[in-house]
């Protein structure tokens, strides 16, 4: 029986790559994204799999995440596998930082992650069976200067996969997370290249990630074969966070 998987944010990026490792890889996949409909449609039209789906979705709003997991539900049956990816960043000093900077970063990134686990975990704990991947950052283990508010918000997102993953694992629910360093993405791009240049040098594997990567970490999640890890809070940054 060919598993579903619900993936947030799935329109760019890290999130596109995870979409198409799975739909690549026999899964019914669904994905939401938030405004941008045509960039959704065109991931659907290459993949050309009757078994994928885009839903828009703002990840911040409660009562809209339980509505996606109604259509994923009627389109597919259930949900078996949940990878929250959905994130934005508003970063600056924390000095010029203002509510509104911090209230979006942690209603979108850290609420839309509780607000999806919480839309499946009823039929996950009815059935005794389920998976969410949470996608955190290094932002969250180590913290970064300029991103008080994206840290918080990654790091308040490695405190509830850990709790949550005890709470449930007697039910054979596993909650994981995964944290990528730098990523090779549209927001690295902009990033002057002197500057990339001296990224690098940091990364004691001296290069970025690639989207790829980290898909297949996921995936490695999302499979059997990760069958006995849950709460585990897994770094992907080429050795950055090491100091």
């Amino acid at each position: 029986m060919q598993k579903v998987v619900l993936i947030t944010g799935g329109s760019r990026g890290i999130g596109k790559a995870i979409v198409e490792k799975f739909a690549n890889s026999g899964f019914k996949v669904a994905f939401t994204y938030n405004k941008n409909a045509n960039l959704a449609q065109e991931i659907v039209t290459d993949l050309n799999n009757s078994d994928i789906i885009a839903l828009q979705a703002d990840v911040s709003d409660f009562n809209r995440a339980k509505e996606v997991v109604k259509e994923v539900k009627a389109r597919f049956g259930q949900v078996d596998i949940l990878v929250n990816n959905a994130g934005i960043k508003i970063d600056k000093s924390f000095l010029m930082m203002t509510q509104d900077d911090w209230r979006q970063v942690v209603t979108t990134n850290l609420d839309g992650v509780f607000s999806y686990a919480k839309a499946v975990m009823f039929d996950f704990l009815k059935r005794s069976s389920g998976n969410i991947i949470n996608i955190s950052s290094i932002s969250g283990v180590i913290g970064l200067p300029g991103q008080v508010n994206y840290s918080a918000s990654k790091a308040g997102i490695i405190g509830f996969t850990k709790a949550l993953a005890k709470e449930v694992a007697k039910q054979n629910i596993r909650v994981n997370a995964v944290c990528p360093g730098f990523i090779e993405t549209e927001m690295l791009d902009t990033i002057p290249q002197n500057l990339k240049d001296n990224l690098i040098q940091a990364i004691p594997l001296k290069r970025v990630g690639n989207i790829k990567e980290v898909a297949d970490l996921v995936y490695f999640l999302a499979s059997p074969d990760s069958s006995y890890i849950t709460g585990q809070v897994i770094v992907i940054d080429g050795g950055l966070s090491l100091g």
